[in-house]
């Protein structure tokens, strides 16, 4: 099994800290990596509208989005942490082939939307402090690339030490503008009370928390939590949720001081001298000295800006190397990786400033969060499946209480992005010059992607109803045997499947052998994680299969015969093979379905491709 980010993987030891504080300080630090992407300058935007329009009425809804990332960022910590599977690789594990490389094109299009975002983002501070051209901005950014590879070379804690500094930064930098802007107190706390002045409000709000959640954020921290080398104890484990959940608490929270800050400010400066229209960085940059009167203002304004930047391109970098590590099983040069991501995002970026002009910087801010809001949904959901199955989480799932408070967030979230992209598709639509390619090609799009977002949703219901049914023998479960005779075949295999196939092979493999022969009944585990994993897949369906086949052989073997087991993984046609290649026996025995023509496209020919791959003589007996 690859271990997610492999390179760093384990790399740091919590064994040796005795005290509570050094146990806390040594877990402290994927959190920090994370909370970057809720203060990225995707979130600026935002912010600014909604204190520029509304003062500080929106403040609660920072204060909500914030405990509804707080919650999902725990639950994906939760599943690196016990599973040792980053979200990637747990959903390569559960959906076949044709789903997960949907899942991985439509995660790594949010990378390079997420990537876009930063790009820009740093950019414009640099362009603001320095004066350089917009491009030569965008340039300047590949070479944060080259010192993310350096910080990863000296280890995570470094890499960490770094992030945490620059969100430091950020903070004090927001710190200090409170303090110039000298916001009404009184007003900032009336704003932690829900209300909505209007529909423009609404509509502001649902960027809010549409800006605030991070996809590409849920795959990372799965990943980055398995950073820890930990005691893999119950306890151990317990420990480790307690503390991720602490480091997760605190540098959230400073997310949401960053937020509250920016939009606080726009509140205290430019909603207070009627300026309610500025969601430009740019605008708000430019304004800040002469409403403040302070020439430092702006500045801590763009080294913010540019730290945030800086910040959001490093873990967006990180997670795009999770991502294709985790979905396609394909790991390449990290240096390769990260250069493809920032390149992703540069060519567009640079494409739209040389064809356009600077001025439509802030319109490339909103679409790169639209389509974040496209993929937001395929990674809540597989994540509340997984951290809710027994079996997955070994005793560690969530309770029902959060099970339904995580699809009341989920709920909201997808809902109001869904609504965020109907509405920028509707505006397209009725804008365009030419709305027929729009309904030809974007239309059709969405309505795909709706329709994968319900599979995703019930489709672990459907199966696991199914394997309540199928994962269960009936309680009055017995063979009807035929007349036993005696064969020379001594050494007998039985392809088995838990379907009404089995009863007539079994049956004739005993008319072959008697009752002096030795059986060994064979069965292949079928998931897709049996495929990519092999024996070293322990998930719900092997774990059931397993069971089944120790039932069969208790109930033959209180018949009077010789059985034993085998459990393969993988494909029926590879695996059954292998298994009786390596054994010592005279004949298999296998049943078939009966079924022809459009039915083996369907369901696959595995007698047809096993035939040739084998040995010994093929006994296939036809289910009538």
């Amino acid at each position: 099994m690859n271990k997610s980010l492999e390179d760093i993987n384990q790399s740091i030891a919590t064994d040796g800290k005795k005290t509570g504080f050094r146990k806390i300080l040594a877990f402290i630090g994927p959190a920090y990596l994370i909370s970057v992407g809720y203060m990225d300058p995707g979130n600026w935007a935002t912010d600014l509208a909604g204190g520029s329009q509304f003062g500080y009425t929106l403040i609660w809804v920072l204060l909500m989005s914030n405990l509804m990332a707080l919650l999902l960022q725990s639950l994906s910590a939760r599943l690196g942490i016990v599973t040792q599977r980053d979200l990637a690789q747990a959903s390569r594990e559960t959906y076949s082939p044709f789903i997960n490389y949907i899942l991985y094109f439509l995660a790594e299009i949010a990378i390079a939307a997420c990537d876009l975002a930063e790009v820009l983002g740093m950019a414009i501070g640099i362009n603001l402090l320095t004066g350089l051209p917009l491009i030569y901005g965008v340039l300047i950014t590949v070479l944060d690339t080259f010192l993310l590879l350096f910080l990863i070379n000296k280890g995570m804690r470094k890499m960490e030490a770094f992030i945490i500094a620059l969100v430091l930064i950020i903070g004090f930098s927001f710190i200090f503008e409170i303090l110039f802007a000298e916001p009404e107190m009184g007003k900032v706390l009336t704003g932690l009370i829900p209300t909505l002045p209007n529909k423009a409000a609404l509509y502001i709000a649902i960027g809010i928390i549409g800006a605030t959640v991070m996809p590409h954020n849920l795959y990372l921290h799965s990943s980055l939590v398995q950073t820890r080398k930990f005691d893999r104890s119950k306890a151990g484990i317990k420990q480790a949720l307690k503390y991720n959940f602490i480091d997760s608490t605190i540098a959230l929270n400073l997310a949401f001081f960053v937020n509250a800050a920016i939009l606080i400010l726009a509140a205290a400066t430019f909603y207070k001298n009627g300026l309610f229209h500025v969601a430009e960085i740019q605008d708000a940059h430019q304004l800040l000295a002469p409403i403040l009167g302070n020439k430092w203002a702006p500045i801590l304004f763009a080294v913010a800006l540019i730290a945030a930047g800086q910040s959001s391109t490093i873990t967006g970098t990180l997670a795009g190397q999770i991502i294709m590590e985790g979905y396609l099983n394909l790991r390449i040069q990290p240096w390769v990786r990260r250069i493809i991501t920032r390149l992703i995002a540069i060519v567009p970026a640079v494409i739209v400033i040389l064809v356009y002009g600077e001025s439509a910087t802030g319109k490339m801010l909103i679409f790169s969060q639209v389509i974040l809001s496209l993929q937001l949904g395929f990674a809540i959901i597989p994540l509340i499946h997984f951290v809710s199955d027994k079996s997955k989480m070994k005793g560690f799932h969530i309770g029902k209480v959060t099970q339904i408070t995580s699809w009341i967030v989920a709920l909201i979230i997808v809902s109001l992005n869904a609504k965020l992209v109907f509405d920028e598709i509707s505006r397209w639509l009725q804008t365009s010059d030419n709305p027929t390619f729009l309904w030809l090609t974007v239309v059709p799009l969405a309505v795909g992607f709706s329709i994968l977002l319900l599979y995703i949703v019930f489709k672990p219901f459907i199966t696991k109803a199914k394997q309540e049914v199928q994962n269960h023998l009936p309680h009055n479960f017995e063979l009807n045997f035929y007349k036993v005779a005696t064969y020379n075949k001594k050494n007998i295999a039985i392809s088995v499947d838990f379907s009404d196939a089995d009863q007539i092979a079994i049956n004739s493999a005993f008319e072959l052998g008697g009752k002096e022969a030795h059986y060994t009944l064979i069965h292949v585990v079928e998931t897709i994680g049996a495929i990519f994993y092999g024996e070293n897949i322990k998930d719900h369906e092997t774990t059931i299969d397993e069971k089944l086949l120790l039932e069969y052989k208790e109930i033959l073997m209180s018949k009077g015969f010789n059985i034993d087991i085998l459990l393969g993984f993988g494909k029926p046609n590879e695996a059954i093979p292998k298994i009786v290649n390596e054994g010592v026996f005279d004949i298999l025995v296998m049943g078939t379905h009966g079924h022809t023509g459009l039915k083996d496209i369907l369901f696959g020919t595995t007698v047809d491709k096993l035939r040739h791959k084998i040995s010994i003589p093929l006994f296939i007996v036809k289910n009538k």
